[in-house]
């Protein structure tokens, strides 16, 4: 807004004779301002549609931020929350395992319960906890905003990103960081409300630090002195991975395509991580490769590393 008081400003006096013309060097600092702007508006703001009445269908597989919901026409989504990440207690491959253990870092949970297997068990628990309070939450119908965004993060399976709303007008998302059951993490969006994908990821992210203060739910378990330490071994066997897979993650010839391509095979790009990886999904749609520049984190160097790997189809 502050940026076009200033045009208008500066237009009526030029039109009223106050003074001259604008130098060159404010014009082109102003045009790139609203460049960046308008490009970053239309990044984001692919509007949300509203569906009103949705109902839970009841799996065995979901959990606390991915389920399958049925709209009023009869049509079935399986709906990946924006910005909250439960614990995964459908743990059946060597992904699943990686990323269990993962969560459990992050919690500070991993030494919790004087061994592996018990650390294990217990988080798993809390998983199965985010899932049942999902299906309590959700027994009366709820309303879905989404932008049928593919959510594959790990490529197997057909997933939309959206937010819920529950029948008396909570989010689902910041219900689950408030109870503990969730941590602030993964995509974000612009919002049904009109916040923008920071604002929500920061109000996540408060919830969050207050369920902690409070040991809700996993919190209870996190052993607090270790916690620093757990978190930076998982940057650490990070960095590990991304140096040993290197461009050898990909095939020879394989392209993967910034706008559709899963979290998990955006990861195989070097120097690509989760947490860039769920960038770059956000930052969606992309017209070229240089557009991944406006992604936070990726740079000249980075996007010299990836480019040869990436394709944009038309």
């Amino acid at each position: 807004m502050f940026i076009w008081k200033l045009i208008l400003q500066e237009s009526t006096q030029q039109f009223m004779g106050f003074k001259g013309p604008l130098s060159n060097n404010l014009a082109c600092r102003l045009l790139a301002i609203i460049g960046f702007v308008l490009f970053s508006y239309s990044a984001e703001a692919i509007p949300l549609n509203r569906i009103q009445n949705c109902v839970l269908v009841p799996t065995e597989w979901a959990d606390g931020d991915s389920f399958l919901v049925q709209t009023p026409d009869g049509d079935e989504h399986t709906v990946r929350l924006y910005g909250a990440d439960c614990i995964e207690w459908h743990v059946t491959d060597e992904s699943d395992a990686r990323r269990l253990r993962e969560q459990r870092r992050y919690f500070g949970i991993t030494q919790t319960g004087g061994n592996p297997q018990e650390s294990i068990r217990i988080a798993k628990d809390y998983g199965a906890a985010a899932a049942k309070e999902v299906r309590d939450v959700l027994r009366e119908p709820f309303t879905l905003y989404t932008a049928y965004s593919d959510a594959r993060g790990d490529g197997k399976y057909k997933r939309i990103y959206g937010f819920v709303v529950t029948h008396d007008g909570a989010d689902l998302s910041e219900h689950l960081v408030k109870q503990g059951l969730a941590r602030a993490y993964g995509v974000t969006k612009e919002t049904y409300d009109g916040r923008t994908r920071n604002e929500y990821r920061a109000s996540l992210e408060d919830f969050e630090l207050i369920a902690a203060r409070s040991g809700k739910g996993v919190w209870s378990q996190t052993m607090w002195e270790n916690l620093s330490s757990e978190r930076l071994q998982q940057r650490l066997e990070d960095r590990e991975i991304s140096m040993a897979t290197g461009n050898a993650a990909l095939l020879d010839g394989q392209l993967l395509d910034p706008n559709v391509s899963a979290r998990d095979e955006l990861m195989r790009l070097p120097g690509i991580g989760e947490t860039l990886a769920n960038r770059i999904i956000e930052a969606r749609p992309y017209e070229t490769i240089e557009d991944l520049k406006r992604v936070n984190g990726i740079g000249d160097s980075t996007l010299m590393k990836i480019k040869e790997f990436l394709k944009i189809s038309r």
